[in-house]
């Protein structure tokens, strides 16, 4: 991968390449961002340029052997590891040919539509002992190709404490010419051992305008509506893609977001039960559009309420809407709320009963809008 490929992030782009000019390569380095900020993309773009036999002035050639090595993910000096489910394997090599496809198809993805991608079950994947010690074996190798070896870890948080340690011990003395990426969404379940021999790089949102014409390219959308998506998405192209490939529109979306909080207000429960059942219709797609649009609204009527009106990002209609709607959420419920759709989120990804995930969710809603 290109960093030409990579969605935005001009200003950290640059930063890379000087870095490497320079030759200011930590053999360590942790990068620290959203899965949807491009944190894998990036870092397949990075490795390129470090392997590329012919580097141009603000990318990798993209024709040399080394680059199509790393491109078709068959680099021998590129290895991964990243979290699986120990059910299925002990390794993440094991898993290889899936990790390979998943980029592939769509090198943006975060923790749950890889795990999704290998165990329909869901089960929660982590770094094991097995995989320390295969990190190990590895890096025990010298170059194939001569010059460096990077090992990328992705979703390192999610290793073990054992896993943890034995990587603790190789960072404090690595091989030769050895590079570590420790790619983190989390750092607080990061060993602060870890932390403080590791370089950190922030991996920030990307920037509105490139994520609304990434939009437009992509699904064809008018500027109205990639700008209204770009928003919401909060500088996640994940988020981004979800929002627009579930089809659902602003001006459908809201109405069905003020039918189900008028009912919920009015507490009437058959309004409410309808409203269950009809959204409980929709297709998987539609619904976590639905519930993202609808954090949108919380996270942007709390800043209604709380802050400048130049801070927000709503389009005229939905503005006029935050006005009247901003009143029910207020900071004694604002982290139920979002919480609240956060989880139903989660759990229509994971193909809950929808029927029984909306008739909680509104019902909950009816008692959290009574305590705003």
């Amino acid at each position: 991968m290109q960093f030409s490929e990579v969605l935005g992030q001009q200003d950290l782009k640059l930063r890379l390449l000087q870095g490497v000019k320079n030759g200011r390569i930590s053999h360590a380095q942790m990068w620290l961002g959203k899965s949807g900020h491009g944190l894998l993309p990036l870092a397949l773009a990075y490795c390129q340029f470090l392997f590329c036999e012919n580097r141009k002035e603000s990318d990798s050639c993209g024709v040399c052997a080394s680059c199509q090595k790393v491109q078709k993910l068959q680099h021998p000096d590129l290895h991964f590891a990243f979290p699986i489910v120990l059910a299925e394997g002990d390794i993440s090599d094991k898993f290889y040919g899936d990790w390979r496809a998943k980029i592939f198809e769509n090198p943006y993805f975060d923790l749950n539509q890889w795990t999704l991608s290998i165990d329909e079950k869901g089960r929660k994947p982590v770094i094991g002992n097995h995989e320390s010690q295969n990190v190990l074996k590895k890096l025990r190798l010298k170059s194939y190709e001569g010059a460096y070896k990077i090992m990328l870890i992705w979703m390192a948080e999610e290793m073990n404490e054992t896993a943890s340690n034995k990587l603790l011990k190789i960072l404090e003395e690595p091989p030769e010419k050895t590079i570590f990426l420790l790619l983190v969404e989390n750092p607080d379940k990061i060993l602060t051992t870890i932390l403080s021999r590791t370089q950190l790089i922030k991996v920030p949102p990307i920037d509105h305008t490139s994520l609304s014409s990434k939009l437009m390219e992509h699904f064809g959308l008018h500027l109205t509506d990639a700008d209204s998506v770009a928003y919401m998405s909060e500088g996640s192209w994940i988020t981004a893609y979800e929002l627009a490939a579930s089809g659902t529109r602003n001006v459908a979306v809201r109405e069905m977001f003020i039918e189900g909080f008028r009912a919920a207000y009015k507490k009437d429960v058959i309004a409410m039960m309808n409203w269950a059942n009809n959204l409980s219709g929709l297709s998987r797609e539609e619904q976590k559009g639905f519930l993202r649009y609808g954090l949108h609204l919380f996270r942007q009527s709390l800043l209604y309420s709380y802050t400048d009106e130049k801070l927000i990002r709503l389009s005229p209609e939905e503005l006029d809407f935050v006005r009247n709607f901003s009143r029910f959420v207020t900071g004694n419920n604002f982290e139920e709320l979002y919480e609240l759709f956060s989880q139903t989120h989660y759990h229509v990804d994971r193909n809950a009963n929808p029927k029984i995930l909306f008739t909680d969710l509104i019902f909950q809603v009816m008692k959290l809008i009574h305590v705003a």
